[in-house]
């Protein structure tokens, strides 16, 4: 039986927490490649939803709203069940919703692209004046679609992917801190962070792979497809990557079934440190040493510590403002990662699949190599709390100062007649009441459509349609003849080619430096794990909605919806959308650094204060007082001097 095989774990594999960190591991890959993915996918669902950006932040978001769900409940009462078994279950739930997101591919029909191009056998043909929308002509055919908005799967896929997600890290970490030689402990958990930093390198190539597949691939021939991967109406095979993605997450639940629920407890895992109140409030914070045993039932009064203690340290000016610095910077950080795919896409002209390469082989692995350094630079240097703190201050800092050049680092807009560039003739005629099918004229200008170009024939067919005799490209153009126009936008300048790759090497270098703090300053976090959830859903639930909601703003051509309605943006304003993009970034960041140097400033008072108070003491407190000062990072000192003695809350 399952129990039995539990219990032969048990005494014939003395180092069975081995088995549980490879299980862990595996886990930590398989939920950070998912979300990755869902990130990569931003664009695609765009299109393929026909919806907004602040939409696509509202799906983004549901994932953290799936751990507020449930976070209270995981802290402090699944600790004391089974935790491998918890684990396991919330790995199928996080498969479950990630499948979930792929079932709308299957049940809302083929993807149909609006376009005056013919696909049929080359020929001559004579293109009939620009329609005029209508209601009617709308809404035909929209009888078909189904009541319920398609992107509501995808919204609730993605809490359940947030609902199974939260037990993972907590009890995980937790049963590794408890059963684990304490030797052997931090690097296990070193081993599963890094783990966690490998997934999302997979999940943006597994994006760019899938963003190069046509959507409906396998249903439709190739060969009437006349859009390529760098159009804005083209949407890849997002839901591929998901059923591959839910699959990895389905088999990371196995092994966990069969792992026991507590094992050989090591003899120097005892609680001789702390007194019993702090001990009790140890024991019901995720992520610091849960050194309770696990037969130990649930208790509602402990979950009832929780608000007094959190009380407590809102109270403390230190804490607040140590809390509103992370919550920033969460904001600024989940805003840019979301949609910088999106913005590589829109600012320069490159298409889905390459951005998503290039934030998985390059943007990740300078981030996982300065988290590393960071690390590095702390254990070479014995950081004290306070030179944490300030480390993670000056790379933070010096980042922000390299980002500034992004802002130099722009592309003027595309030139499209009627949108960017002025343009005369078919007076009258309203262009954002025209579908977006671009055509490249010879002069240079993206017209929307080859009527809104004057072109009154085409010939050949599929991606080699070539139009004819258009008009309208004459009135930049003064040599007689035939002008004609071939499908697609126009590609950019060369000075934004040029302008690029300047671009992606700051773009290397400032998430590196940046990186560097993080580790000094998630270690600092991670110490007030019982309130890290704080952070991660104040910045992870609002950021990508009013991220997406500016972004909206510098729309110049929205796509519309069959049935009527506003749909996926078709063509953004360039520079609108560097200011806002960059500048929402980087301001956010301004504000934290200005809560920091408050921050800072009542650190050195409050330790000015306690130094007087001790004085008239005796020189011994004094000296225990700058060793609590200057000492390494200890989780539970952190947590203990801001909470459990009132007294001395203010010395860090």
């Amino acid at each position: 039986s399952e129990n039995s095989y539990s219990n032969w774990i048990v005494d014939n594999n003395p180092d069975s927490s081995t088995m549980f960190l490879a299980a862990l591991s595996f886990a930590y890959f398989a939920k950070a490649l998912s979300g990755s993915y869902m990130k990569s996918t931003i664009t695609q669902l765009e299109r393929r939803f026909d919806i907004p950006s602040y939409l696509i932040g509202i799906i983004d978001g549901s994932f953290e709203i799936g751990n507020l769900l449930v976070i209270a409940f995981v802290s402090y009462f699944c600790a004391k069940l089974h935790r491998p078994k918890i684990i396991a279950v919330g790995c199928i739930l996080m498969s479950f919703g990630t499948f979930l997101i792929a079932m709308p591919h299957f049940i809302i029909g083929r993807y149909k692209i609006e376009t005056s191009i013919r696909s049929s056998v080359n020929s001559t043909n004579n293109l009939s004046p620009c329609p005029a929308s209508s209601p009617e002509s709308l809404r035909a055919g929209c009888e078909k679609e189904s009541s319920v908005s398609m992107w509501i799967y995808v919204l609730v896929g993605n809490i359940l992917r947030g609902i199974g997600e939260t037990p993972v890290q907590p009890l995980g970490i937790s049963y590794i801190d408890d059963y684990a030689q304490s030797d052997n402990a931090a690097l296990y958990i070193g081993c599963v962070q890094t783990i966690s930093i490998i997934g999302p390198v997979f999940g943006y190539l597994l994006g760019s792979l899938c963003a190069k597949i046509y959507v409906d691939i396998g249903y439709v021939d190739m060969e009437t497809i006349t859009i390529t991967p760098g159009d804005a109406r083209w949407v890849g095979a997002w839901w591929l990557g998901y059923l591959i993605a839910g699959a990895i997450t389905l088999m990371s639940a196995v092994p966990f079934w069969f792992l026991p629920k507590s094992l050989p407890m090591p003899v120097e895992k005892h609680d001789t440190n702390c007194t019993p109140e702090q001990t009790r409030f140890i024991k019901d914070s995720p992520g610091l040493k849960h050194m309770f045993r696990p037969e130990e039932p649930a208790n509602l009064h402990l979950m009832a510590k929780f608000v007094p203690t959190l009380k407590s340290l809102l109270g403390n000016p230190v804490y607040t403002i140590y809390l509103c610095v992370t919550i920033v910077q969460f904001n600024s950080l989940i805003g840019m990662v979301t949609y910088k795919p999106k913005y590589i896409e829109q600012h320069y002209g490159q298409s889905a699949s390459k951005a998503n390469f290039l934030m998985g082989m390059i943007n990740i692995p300078a981030v996982a190599l300065g988290m590393f350094s960071g690390g590095v630079v702390m254990k070479k240097y014995k950081l004290s709390i306070m030179g944490a703190a300030k480390f993670a201050f000056g790379t933070s800092l010096l980042g922000y100062f390299l980002s500034l050049l992004f802002f130099a680092m722009g592309c003027e807009n595309a030139k499209v007649a009627g949108i960017t560039v002025s343009y005369s003739g078919l007076g009258g005629l309203s262009y954002q009441e025209q579908e977006w099918d671009p055509v490249c004229g010879e002069n240079g200008i993206t017209y929307v459509s080859p009527c809104l170009a004057g072109c009154n024939s085409s010939t050949g067919s599929g991606k080699n349609t070539v139009f004819n005799n258009c008009k309208c490209l004459a009135v930049a153009n003064t040599q007689p003849g035939n002008l004609t126009a071939s499908l697609g936008q126009c590609p950019h300048r060369d000075s934004c080619e040029k302008v690029f790759p300047y671009f992606l090497a700051m773009s290397v270098l400032s998430s590196f430096i940046i990186s560097l703090g993080g580790t000094p300053g998630f270690m600092l976090l991670s110490c007030l794990i019982p309130h890290y959830f704080i952070c991660c859903n104040s910045a992870g639930i609002p950021a990508p909605i009013y991220f997406g909601a500016i972004i909206d703003t510098t729309c110049l051509k929205w796509g519309y919806k069959m049935c009527g309605g506003r749909g996926a943006c078709r063509i953004y304003d360039t520079s609108a959308y560097r200011r806002v993009y960059l500048g929402l970034t980087l301001g956010l960041r301004t504000v934290s650094f200005f809560l920091c140097i408050l921050g800072f400033a009542l650190i050195k008072r409050h330790i000015r204060k306690e130094e007087k108070h001790v004085l008239t003491n005796g020189s011994a407190e004094l000296e225990t007082l700058r060793k609590e000062e200057n000492s390494s990072i200890h989780c539970e000192q952190f947590v203990l001097a801001l909470d459990c003695n009132p007294d001395r809350e203010t010395r860090l």
